[in-house]
């Protein structure tokens, strides 16, 4: 059985892969656009922030780095962006391709299927967070890595809620099909705004940091940025890191069901009205 499941997500992950490498110029300007990003969010993001110099251990309660803030930040909000369009929104466009029907009235198992798309985030999205963290480095200042074991720990349980994040987008997408690209777009900068992650949670007004305390999001940000950068004064910023590393895991181990759950109604719903091959 294992050895059957193996076959068949290496055969959807190696599609997935085969379908990237067939638009070169679309995945080399992705890259690109990473640096674009790094750039322009990285210099902006430290106008909402007083500590404009990151190595002055007086503004920044002694161990503060603004580079830490940034980076670690940057690379969940990569995370949960590509999750958001390479889980979600791909089924739309397999959708309009014609072979999400054919897909999913065959055997072939639906869950490999999802996962086989997040194997591809892992690849892509881990190199280009490498080289942007590389870069951002270079241009704010030298990056604290503090408590690794911790931060992956973090990492994995972030990225599973994300994850799951993008299962529940799939199942919407699936119902309002074109108007998924709109929503998409409009979460990407929801979540960029509420989960701070250019900035600390200090430079949002109070009523915005409420609504950053809603979202398991946002927890994930400030305990693997905090962790990371040695707790620094003031960090965590949103809860105890007691209090956040509950959430964290929580959301890491829950939200994946929710989204699946959430994604086989949304298929179970398309089967009976007929919708699936519907663009």
């Amino acid at each position: 059985m294992f050895r059957i499941h193996w076959h068949t997500f290496w055969a959807m992950a190696r599609k997935e892969l085969i379908i990237l490498s067939r638009y070169p110029v679309e995945f080399v300007a992705s890259f690109g656009q990473v640096f674009l990003i790094v750039a322009i969010f990285t210099l902006g993001g430290l106008m909402f922030s007083n500590f404009r110099n990151p190595m002055d251990s007086e503004t920044s309660g002694g161990n503060f780095s603004y580079s830490g803030v940034v980076v670690y930040g940057f690379i969940l909000f990569m995370f949960l962006s590509d999750t958001l369009w390479s889980i979600g929104y791909n089924i739309r466009h397999e959708q309009v391709q014609g072979t999400l029907e054919q897909l999913y009235l065959s055997p072939a198992n639906k869950f490999l299927n999802l996962v086989a798309r997040v194997t591809n985030i892992l690849l892509w999205t881990g190199m280009a967070s490498i080289a942007a963290a590389i870069l951002m480095s270079s241009m704010i200042g030298q990056l604290p890595i503090k408590n690794p074991l911790l931060g992956l720990y973090l990492f994995l349980m972030s990225l599973s809620g994300t994850f799951g994040i993008g299962f529940a987008f799939a199942a919407l997408t699936l119902r309002i099909k074109e108007a998924a690209q709109t929503v998409a777009n409009f979460l990407q900068f929801l979540f960029l705004i509420l989960c701070a992650n250019f900035f600390p949670f200090s430079a949002l007004p109070p009523f915005l940091r409420f609504f950053s305390r809603l979202l398991p999001l946002a927890y994930c940000v400030d305990a693997f940025r905090s962790a990371l950068m040695g707790f620094p004064a003031g960090f965590p910023e949103l809860a105890p890191f007691e209090a956040e590393l509950v959430i964290v895991t929580l959301f890491g181990v829950f939200m994946p069901f929710v989204g699946y759950r959430l994604y086989c109604a949304a298929e179970r719903y398309g089967r009976q009205a007929g919708t699936l091959s519907a663009y």
